[in-house]
């Protein structure tokens, strides 16, 4: 297997994005339509909105894994925390380390943003 690293979604990642993104719909059991995922490509390259992503990219530069997350507020601590919504990699590249490679950069980038925790919710049986 190819080395794994973590880096941001590039507009020119759409195609293999999209790819990801339906495998990870399909996972979940969730009739995604090109319309929702033209809404959340926009959200992740809209510098107003809070939606960001990281993909993970095998040594050939292949997509392989993808990770939306956004900052949250916790008022009662007075901080930010972060979320992972979305974590998936494609079923051909499980093993490689590419869901540990997103979970590292995500944990990196809260460390960078000062961010008090970070959460992410699973299906059960994942």
């Amino acid at each position: 297997m190819n080395a794994v690293s973590a880096r941001p979604l590039r507009v020119d990642d759409r195609v293999d994005w999209e790819r990801l993104y339906a495998g990870y719909a399909a996972f979940y059991r969730v009739d995604q339509t090109a319309a929702m995922r033209d809404t959340v490509w926009s959200w992740i390259f809209d510098p107003h909105h809070e939606t960001e992503a990281l993909v993970a990219a095998d040594s050939n530069g292949r997509l392989v894994g993808l990770a939306h997350f956004r900052p949250f507020a916790r008022p009662l601590s007075a901080t930010t925390g972060g979320f992972l919504d979305d974590l998936f990699v494609d079923p051909s590249a499980r093993g490689s380390g590419a869901a540990g490679v997103l979970l590292d950069a995500v944990a990196a980038e809260g460390r960078k943003r000062g961010w008090s925790v970070i959460r992410w919710i699973t299906a059960e049986d994942n």
